[in-house]
């Protein structure tokens, strides 16, 4: 692949101009690539995607805030105890992701170890299956951007490039994401002694993948997201930062749509590759991952074209919510 559009690879993940589907000169060319992309690694790195600078740069500043409170104070916008209602504050090792790990023994190693960071979630203000938890009216830190709802209009692009690189009409995919039942996230890992996170005597998030359709995500200037290596299961290479990028991933829900023709692919964040520190200690990370899931009432069965008499469908038909909200549970 030569195109202008293709940019080349970060760890055998594509590195693609969004611009070209977006302005309509190369739109084929532009779903083929991410489809492709999603065939091999799971995962695509977006330029000129469509989120503007100044609004992603606003969400991580008013991220660094709302971090920078006291415990005490972003505890008045407590998460539930229950995973199915994702919304509102997490703190350090409250939730805990771990459900892919090959070795049974490190899977119950890695169960009693806390994830080191902490989240906040929100989601469309009439959710009435998860409505938002926010800090008490006297608490100014409110959101300053619309991130989330640009980030919505990106998805649908999104999903329109991927339908047409499936060989489906270019609204197949759309027309089951009408509600944006997704959710917008704030993460940020503290600082944390090198040596104990290279020993995995604590993490930061354990292999996992996501549940939904795809996940947008930005993340600092850091590191430390690592992404599995289809080819060699239990082996991960550096999703390094690319300047003015957005990660896009499939989650396990697209997989199953897609009847295993996408890959949803495991990913996990430890220590950024090469760190060298004066004091042993990592620096904090930010990132913002936004996690789109398709309207929850919705049941869908695998997608035309993804099955066939050589290749049958490897599942039933499920709803969004039945599948998203057990997967959900688990993590809490």
């Amino acid at each position: 692949m030569t195109a202008t559009f293709y940019l080349g690879e970060q760890s055998s993940i594509s590195i693609i101009d969004f611009k070209a589907f977006l302005d309509g000169s190369r739109r084929l060319e532009v779903s083929n690539a991410i489809v492709t992309s999603f065939k091999e690694t799971g995962f695509v790195y977006l330029i000129n995607h469509g989120v503007p600078k100044d609004k992603i740069d606003g969400m991580f500043e008013w991220s660094n805030r709302f971090f920078s409170q006291s415990l005490e104070t972003k505890k008045l916008a407590p998460h539930p105890l229950e995973g199915t209602h994702h919304r509102g504050y997490s703190h350090v090792g409250m939730e805990k992701v771990s459900q892919h790990v090959y070795d049974p023994d490190e899977q119950k190693t890695l169960r009693q170890v806390a994830d080191m960071k902490e989240s906040f979630e929100s989601g469309r203000e009439d959710d009435e299956v998860q409505p938002n938890i926010w800090l008490p009216e006297e608490y100014p830190l409110l959101m300053s951007t619309n991130l989330g709802q640009i980030c919505y209009g990106v998805e649908m692009n999104i999903l329109r490039a991927s339908a047409i690189g499936l060989g489906l009409p270019e609204d197949y995919l759309t027309n089951f994401h009408t509600k944006a039942d997704n959710q917008l996230r704030l993460l940020r890992y503290p600082s944390v002694p090198l040596e104990s996170l290279e020993r995995d005597e604590i993490v930061r998030i354990s292999a996992h993948s996501d549940y939904a359709s795809i996940t947008l995500l930005f993340q600092d200037h850091i590191g430390g997201l690592e992404v599995e290596d289809p080819k060699r299961p239990g082996s991960f290479k550096p999703a390094t930062p690319v300047p003015g990028s957005m990660v896009v991933n499939a989650g396990d829900f697209m997989a199953r749509w897609s009847n295993d023709t996408i890959r949803s692919t495991v990913h996990r964040v430890r220590a950024p590759p090469g760190l060298k520190t004066d004091n042993g200690m990592t620096p904090e990370r930010y990132s913002i991952p936004y996690f789109c899931a398709s309207d929850l009432d919705t049941v869908v069965d695998c997608l035309p074209g993804t099955y066939s008499d050589d290749n049958p469908k490897k599942y039933e038909a499920i709803s969004a919510k039945q599948y998203i909200m057990k997967r959900l549970a688990t993590a809490y």
